[in-house]
């Protein structure tokens, strides 16, 4: 159980980061993380950091793939989270 839990943090920690990274990079006009990375990052249990990350540095907030599409991968990883918790 330690080992998922060190997982979900690691990998939250991991999509925050990037978060503020890709902010960054967006105001210098520089080369940028593509959505996709994000998505990614999300469906393996990145959401709560990218939804963090959203929030604390107001980026990608007015992106409706964003702000739907984040929350629905959320959802999925607690489903399988718990599906997973429930068989073992």
């Amino acid at each position: 159980m330690e080992i998922v839990v060190m997982y979900i943090l690691l990998v939250n920690i991991y999509a925050f980061t990037s978060m503020g990274i890709d902010k960054r990079q967006a105001i210098r006009d520089k080369r940028r993380i593509k959505e996709n990375h994000f998505f990614l990052i999300a469906l393996i249990g990145g959401s709560i950091g990218i939804i963090l990350g959203m929030r604390i540095f107001r980026h990608k907030t007015r992106h409706r793939s964003f702000t739907y599409g984040i929350p629905l991968c959320m959802l999925v990883n607690i489903i399988t989270f718990y599906t997973l918790y429930s068989i073992y």
